[in-house]
């Protein structure tokens, strides 16, 4: 978890949550980790940063990751995704 938390402050993480297949019986050695993210206001991210970042949590867990800014959640799914998702770092 330490490492976790290295990285979220370093890309100025304000809260990082799992969501999807890892948190429900369909998960399985092939799946991937989804997390959902949310930045502090001063973050500059952009597409790089963000595939750097997917890249690191992917070499933490050892799995492929997919990160989804929390502002780009479709609202369709939002309220779903947003109950359920378990928090693993909060600044």
């Amino acid at each position: 978890m330490d490492s976790i938390s290295r990285l979220c402050q370093y890309y100025q993480v304000r809260e990082l949550a799992l969501f999807g297949s890892a948190l429900g019986g369909s998960f399985s050695p092939d799946s991937d980790l989804d997390f959902l993210v949310e930045f502090e206001s001063e973050a500059q991210v952009g597409f790089m940063k963000l595939a750097k970042m997917q890249r690191e949590f992917s070499a933490i867990f050892n799995r492929k990751v997919d990160l989804v800014p929390k502002g780009g959640l479709k609202p369709k799914i939002r309220q779903e995704i947003l109950s359920n998702a378990e928090v693993l770092y909060a600044s």
